[in-house]
């Protein structure tokens, strides 16, 4: 019981980063919750939490999603979900390997752009050009398929696709609402394979019925800090909570 209750403060937790930033929460609650109440339980309740989290978002801000980016994420990610989900029954125990090897290449991504935004060279529209074609660029496409692997197999790909969108879209008010809609149709994708797997039981329906005030009550005060920020403060806690990310994954 202490455990459960512990899960549902984490949950709030992990939601009101969720509510500011669009991406963090699953992937801070996930290393925690999987001590907590272990893989059959935290990764389908999470998920779903991620779906509604998205819906939450996408409800007050639609007319600001990037569809162009959504469409080709979704493509993208789709597929190399698959493809995880398949990668997962083959590394059957052997899950903290893929942790911390995940952990390690979030933490050089959330370094690799911290010191980005240090960079005060060029102007502002040459910096916008240069990382529109570091976007489109075939090792975009490769962190896309990374993204879509890793969520399926632990519904923690936001880490890897923000290192994508956030050289894509610069407004916080668009990279929010689109990386928000994206979870939509991705968590709703891996909830089917969930139900397909037999992970929802009727214990399960009511630890995620548990679940909803704590993910509303997160997503509400985030939601209510996301709009008192600045866009360059948006952005440098974007990377601190990649960093932060990586480190759980590592000591998990």
């Amino acid at each position: 019981m202490t455990n459960y209750i512990v899960f549902f403060l984490v949950i709030l937790l992990a939601n009101i980063i969720q509510g500011i930033t669009g991406f963090a929460g699953t992937i801070l609650a996930m290393p925690p919750s999987l001590m907590l109440v272990g893989y059959s339980v935290a990764k389908p309740v999470l998920n779903v939490l991620g779906l509604l989290s998205g819906i939450y978002v996408f409800v007050g801000h639609r007319e600001h999603v990037s569809w162009k980016e959504v469409k080709k994420i979704v493509a993208v990610m789709a597929v190399s979900i698959l493809l995880g989900i398949l990668i997962k029954g083959l590394f059957e125990g052997k899950e903290q390997l893929l942790y911390k090897l995940l952990g390690i290449f979030v933490i050089l991504l959330s370094i690799q752009g911290g010191l980005s935004l240090r960079r005060k060279g060029a102007d502002e529209n040459a910096e916008s050009r240069s990382a529109a074609q570091a976007a489109d660029s075939p090792f975009s496409y490769v962190i896309l398929v990374l993204a879509g692997i890793v969520h399926g197999i632990f519904v923690s790909g936001g880490p890897l696709l923000i290192s994508y969108l956030t050289k894509k879209i610069k407004d916080k008010v668009s990279f929010r609402a689109t990386i928000s809609t994206v979870w939509i149709f991705l968590n709703t994708l891996i909830m089917l394979d969930d139900i397909r797997a037999g992970f929802w039981t009727g214990g399960l329906l009511i630890t995620q019925l548990i679940s909803l005030p704590f993910l509303f009550a997160g997503m509400y005060i985030g939601s209510r800090l996301y709009v008192r920020m600045s866009q360059r403060f948006f952005m440098i806690l974007t990377y601190i909570l990649l960093f932060i990310s990586g480190i759980s994954l590592l000591v998990k």
